[in-house]
């Protein structure tokens, strides 16, 4: 089955993990287990899922790094897991150019997101790939210090009140 096609199976199941707020590996077992109508996930699919759950603190403190303004949990839930999926296939797994990682994230991006998706995907993407190839090695596999999503003493968030939204999107994606 080829890559993109799994890409995108991965991409279903980290959505429904985190629309249902499910711990990733427990629902990955369970469409390894049951896969209903759907043919059994591809072996890369199942690859990238557990590689998205094991690095995710380190995934997505570099997406919040190198992001403008937005932090990973003020993203819509395709764009966030689309971002997930590419930045570990370009921070941890070496069989995939980072180009083509970028290529496939702006595939299902042009698909299943909206208009602005593409261009944030692509700049977040390439900002991140710059890092990678100018930090010194073995500094993408330090361990991030712990994020609080709460707000601070006084109700406020890190984000400034003349932000504008997000880009979002919030149709779940589905399997051709």
């Amino acid at each position: 089955m080829a890559r993109s096609t799994a890409r995108k199976r991965a991409l279903n199941t980290l959505y429904e993990a985190d629309e249902k707020g499910q711990d990733i590996l427990s629902l990955l077992d369970e469409r390894i287990a049951h896969p209903g109508a759907q043919t059994p996930l591809p072996d890369y699919a199942i690859d990238i899922v557990k590689g998205v759950a094991e690095h995710r603190r380190q995934i997505d403190m570099t997406l919040d790094d190198h992001s403008t303004g937005w932090k990973v949990r003020r993203m819509g839930v395709v764009d966030r897991n689309i971002l997930r999926i590419a930045a570990w296939e370009i921070l941890f797994n070496d069989e995939v150019p980072d180009k083509v990682a970028i290529d496939e994230a702006l595939a299902l991006a042009k698909t299943l997101c909206d208009d602005d998706s593409p261009a944030f995907i692509h700049g977040l993407l390439s900002a991140v790939c710059n890092a990678k190839n100018t930090e010194p090695a073995g500094s993408v596999d330090d361990e991030p210090a712990e994020e609080s999503n709460e707000p601070d003493q006084s109700g406020q968030t890190d984000f400034p009140a003349s932000e504008p939204a997000a880009p979002s999107a919030e149709t779940q994606p589905t399997v051709d």
